[in-house]
């Protein structure tokens, strides 16, 4: 690893910010304990939410973690394709008696208010994702000794990061669960993404800054692949979703290892914006009519996840998971880390003396 990961994290093992509550502090400080690096999610929270949750881990550990903050969304969105899918919707809203949610909303995310925030009390580390922060946002996190990482999807993404200024690129293979972090959201280039390591590859010879490596991790011996093809550190979500520190729900979690949901699929359905997760009724039904709408798709169904959630339908929920999931692990979070490094060592062991077991 570079030396500023070094500092970061004892072993190249990287928690993803999974936005929408399975980030949770617990999860975090129990990655960052056990010598990873764990990551909150700050999308979809408000920026005293945000704070809040960064005080709570602050108080459960006083290892190096991370915040990731949603990059503000251009307000492209088609407003009568989305009326076209609330009247698509409607049957859902009916099943599970919750209304829709409203359209009429920022694409902002909060973000000017959160930066104010990891300002003005610094954290060690921040990621972001759906786009490239200025020049000036990386140059003032640097001037307060903040690391950052620009989570990207293509070499020419990576290269713009590096020009920007940020320490470091998240480079996100097609494999990876939940949303794609493409810069630019084109429904044109829907599930033309690059397998994670062909694109490592790829953005290693673009760009001289560190790499972190996502998208569909699950072993040790994956991560030494990763590395070897040029990553400095590997980012895991899926894997640690089933962890019992992890917010996701219980069917979330046991949907991974369900034999109900074979595959998983790139949709718009839940939200509008490209995001993997394990094919559904939802999915199947509605994934081929939603519109290139982010946010405005995420919260019309917001109300519906949550019912369908609360009921017990695993088929109305945003299952969210990488290729890799049927090779999920319900391990203590500090557990699942340091298997994962003793995999990671196993493997990097085998090739230099030539084993083949």
């Amino acid at each position: 690893m570079s030396s500023a990961l070094t500092d970061l994290c004892r072993y190249p093992i990287v928690q993803a910010p999974m936005a929408g509550g399975a980030s949770c502090p617990q999860l975090v400080a129990a990655v960052s304990e056990a010598g990873g690096l764990g990551f909150l999610a700050a999308g979809y929270k408000t920026a005293d939410g945000m704070y809040n949750e960064i005080k709570q881990l602050r108080g459960l550990t006083a290892q190096p973690f991370g915040v990731n903050l949603f990059m503000p969304q251009p307000g492209l969105a088609d407003p009568s394709a989305v009326e076209v899918y609330r009247h698509q919707l409607a049957g859902e809203a009916a099943w599970y008696e919750t209304p829709l949610g409203d359209t009429d909303v920022d694409g902002d995310d909060g973000y000017d208010a959160k930066l104010a925030i990891l300002l003005d009390d610094p954290v060690p580390a921040v990621s972001f994702t759906f786009g490239c922060p200025t020049r000036d946002t990386l140059d003032a996190f640097a001037g307060v000794g903040t690391y950052t990482v620009v989570t990207v999807t293509t070499p020419e993404e990576a290269q713009t990061a590096q020009w920007a200024g940020a320490d470091s690129v998240c480079v996100q293979g097609i494999e990876a669960g939940g949303h794609q972090s493409t810069h630019r959201d084109d429904p044109q280039a829907d599930g033309s993404g690059i397998g994670l390591l062909s694109l490592v590859s790829q953005v290693r010879e673009t760009v001289q800054i560190p790499i972190v490596a996502t998208g569909g991790l699950m072993r040790g011996a994956q991560i030494a692949a990763v590395l070897a093809a040029g990553a400095d550190a590997a980012q895991l979500g899926t894997a640690f979703l089933a962890c019992p520190e992890s917010g996701a729900s219980v069917l979330h979690k046991q949907a991974l290892t369900n034999p109900l949901f074979v595959r998983t699929a790139l949709t718009r359905a839940f939200s509008g914006r490209p995001a993997r997760g394990l094919v559904n009724r939802f999915m199947r039904e509605h994934g081929p009519y939603a519109p290139a709408a982010y946010p405005q798709v995420h919260h019309l169904t917001a109300g519906l996840r949550r019912a369908a959630a609360k009921a017990g339908d695993a088929q109305g929920m945003a299952l969210w998971a990488g290729q890799g999931h049927r090779m999920a692990r319900e391990l203590p979070a500090a557990r699942l880390v340091g298997l994962l490094a003793q995999e990671l060592d196993a493997a990097c062991t085998a090739v230099s003396t030539g084993s083949t077991k």
